[in-house]
């Protein structure tokens, strides 16, 4: 996912978008803490994604 992606999007998809990666990057820490995730780079991924939503929430919110 990228950033230009985001900026076609409205407030309510962004939000609930930003629910979802939050849930993600619970379950991979999780998967973490039970031996069970073998690429924990996932973790990473999911930040990143977590915070271009972020982004994109507040650039939306400020038109």
């Amino acid at each position: 996912m990228t950033y230009s992606n985001l900026t076609d999007k409205s407030l309510e998809e962004l939000i609930a978008l930003l629910k979802e990666k939050k849930v993600l990057l619970f379950e991979l820490k999780t998967k973490l803490k039970t031996m069970q995730l073998t690429n924990t780079s996932e973790i990473r991924a999911a930040k990143k994604e977590i915070a271009q939503v972020q982004t994109a929430i507040t650039a939306v919110r400020a038109n």
